[in-house]
């Protein structure tokens, strides 16, 4: 792991909101994969990681 998060990746964010939703920290799971989608020119992919790692904060009720 890097100590600057310049250098922090694209893999390196999902690999992060992965191991956060693992752990049950959804929200941070949410925090990383939305910086990983700011990162990705396709517009369709970063839907797609939104959809994967929605805000928990969110009432959807």
């Amino acid at each position: 792991m890097t100590h600057d998060p310049a250098d922090l990746t694209l893999a390196d964010y999902l690999d992060g909101a992965r191991e956060m939703a693992a752990a049950g920290r959804p929200y941070l799971a949410h925090l990383l994969a939305e910086e990983a989608a700011r990162r990705v020119d396709d517009p369709a992919t970063a839907r797609s990681i939104r959809a994967q790692y929605t805000d928990p904060t969110t009432d959807r009720g």
